[in-house]
């Protein structure tokens, strides 16, 4: 709808927006809201500033034009002839696209004052159609001018006013603009306000989906102004929608949690902290020590102390902490210290776990393994006749419990040339040349075995075209059919993955396995990366030979995570800066009970 605006005057050329701007983003005086009917005094009027409506309007289609074209208008004018409408049309498209280029440039040069003058004069105008692109670049550059104290009280008063006039145009917000309203929001203290943005875009449903920086601008608006409650609603919200919190959020909760006395409600996002993020920043640690340190922490009584209830919790799942609540009672004890490289704390002396995945997350990983070794088994196209992989889950049930999987495939081509170069078992170490070759998988294997506390042999998994390969080489023989004999080594069938074989394997078993693949391509097709990288961490023996002499790179005796311990106590590592771990500053919660 095209505004009607009453006449007002510019008394003078000496007011900075009356002058010809170089570029209407290179307006210099602060962005001043321009009333639509003003009453003067003659007198007043003689000396009147303002800048009407309508002759920046006039300047805004002048700096259009003058952009849209680099030649001289035709002295016919046919660009106006009214049996030309189609020029009209591409008049104003000219002139949307040249509004959202200059507001674009104001974004860049954060030139808020002047994005709003833009704006104003489009609107004034009644001839530029605004589309959400308009919108957006606006309210983000008034979400991005929040930082700037002179800018705040404009930014935040107009970016409503931009977003209410996107509303009413009938114009839906994506998520950008539904992230910059909730900022602007937030920063007023209207976290209702902010919530509601985000709500509304989840209500309406489509392309535009909510994402953390969407939900943050409200959670931590309730968070810093103590209203736990709604803090939770949003919580609860963000799950429902499959946003997982990151440590800025979850530290805000613990924050507002321990600062409003709910003691349960910390523990869950202490547990929180140790699920997601592993080592904590600064910043959370001081929330963390505030807690530990206060007058309800120490007010809190636990389960008690069944060592035994509590480790068994702990054992299932996976280590590090049993999740069953707080333990003991009375104040708690902190300190601050460094962790050993077998992982003693040194604070209090007590050793710290490899912490590894819990029940259900390794019979699902297992699971999901079978699934897409079926799948792809299914997908494949070979007129050779392929074993079902059940075959291969019968054998393991029937052939024991290993405590090591090798990838063949990936040990023998060790420092191999996998275009030119074939596999090859024997790896001659040039230096004891003269007491005979050694053998790369040999050598792991006998390492492996060596290190096995029940002198237990490892599994290699190797397919059947470099068994065959091996057999034939008369050198080889003899090793390879004892290990098929003993059970030591496995033929993956043709037309399959020995990939999904070791990981399956090494899943099942629980217990490690050898091999330098990075495995990315597993973790891309597995439901939960996090799950796969910590499954990795605790699993994975990295391997190097150096001058033909192996050296294994066993999983680190301890995990770098916030963990409880069976008696009650807590550590909680701190980020490092130089990455040097034994240099980490860890937080060492004990209890005297």
């Amino acid at each position: 709808m095209k505004l009607n605006k009453p006449p007002l005057l510019c008394s003078s050329s000496s007011s900075l927006l009356c002058a010809d701007p170089r570029s209407l983003c290179e307006t210099l005086s602060p962005y001043r809201p321009i009333p639509r009917r003003v009453k003067v005094s003659s007198s007043t009027l003689a000396n009147a500033k303002f800048v009407t409506l309508k002759s920046f309007a006039a300047k805004f289609h002048l700096c259009s034009s003058m952009a849209t074209s680099d030649h001289p208008r035709s002295r016919h004018h046919r660009d106006e002839s009214p049996t030309k409408p189609n020029k009209k049309k591409k008049a104003s498209h000219n002139q949307e696209k040249n509004l959202l280029v200059s507001l674009h440039s104001c974004s860049k040069s954060k030139n808020l004052s002047a994005a709003l003058s833009l704006y104003d004069a489009a609107i004034a105008s009644g001839d530029v159609r605004l589309s959400q692109q308009h919108f957006q670049s606006l309210l983000y550059l008034c979400s991005a001018s929040l930082g700037d104290p002179s800018l705040q009280t404009l930014a935040i008063n107009h970016g409503f006013q931009v977003f209410e006039r996107m509303v009413s145009s009938g114009i839906s917000p994506n998520e950008a603009s539904v992230t910059s309203m909730a900022r602007l929001a937030a920063a007023k203290g209207d976290g209702d306000y902010a919530f509601k943005v985000v709500k509304d875009i989840v209500a309406v449903g489509g392309v535009s989906v909510p994402r953390l920086r969407t939900y943050a601008p409200a959670l931590l608006c309730f968070c810093e102004r103590l209203e736990a409650e709604k803090g939770y609603e949003v919580e609860e919200h963000m799950e429902a929608s499959g946003i997982a919190l990151e440590e800025v959020e979850i530290s805000s909760l613990l924050k507002v949690s321990a600062a409003t006395g709910r003691e349960n409600k910390v523990y869950r996002y202490l547990h929180m902290l140790r699920e997601c993020v592993g080592f904590v920043s600064e910043e959370t640690s001081k929330v963390i020590e505030e807690w530990f340190s206060s007058e309800k922490a120490s007010e809190v009584s636990g389960i008690g102390s069944d060592v035994e209830l509590l480790r068994a919790a702990a054992l299932k799942n996976g280590g590090g902490w049993h999740g069953l609540g707080w333990v003991g009672e009375g104040k708690w004890i902190l300190k601050k210290g460094n962790v050993s490289a077998d992982g003693e704390c040194l604070s209090c002396g007590e050793h710290l776990a490899c912490v590894d995945t819990n029940e259900l997350e390794t019979e699902n990983f297992v699971n999901s393994l079978v699934a897409l070794a079926v799948e792809r088994k299914a997908k494949m196209n070979s007129s050779e006749p392929m074993e079902d992989f059940s075959e291969f889950q019968e054998w393991l049930e029937k052939h024991g419990d290993y405590e090591a999987i090798l990838d063949g495939a990936n040990i023998g081509l060790y420092q191999q040339n996998f275009v030119d170069g074939g596999f090859s078992l024997p790896q001659v170490n040039t230096d004891t040349m003269h007491n005979g070759a050694k053998e790369q998988l040999e050598a792991v294997v006998k390492e492996l075995y060596n290190k096995s506390g029940n002198k237990k042999w490892p599994l290699i998994l190797l397919h059947k075209k470099r068994v065959n390969a091996l057999l034939e080489n008369v050198n080889h023989r003899n090793v390879v059919e004892e290990w098929i004999s003993n059970d030591v080594l496995y033929t993956t069938p043709p037309g399959s993955n020995d990939d999904w074989y070791w990981l399956y394997a090494a899943a099942k078993f629980k217990c490690l396995l050898v091999t330098n693949d990075e495995m990315r391509d597993h973790i891309f097709e597995l439901l939960s990366t996090s799950f796969f990288q910590k499954w990795k961490l605790r699993h994975q023996v990295r391997y190097t030979f150096v001058k033909g002499s192996l050296k294994l790179e066993m999983p680190p005796p301890f995990s770098v995570v916030i963990q409880e311990s069976e008696k009650g106590s807590w550590h909680v590592p701190i980020t490092c800066k130089d990455g040097e771990e034994s240099l980490r500053n860890w937080i060492c919660v004990t209890r005297q009970s």
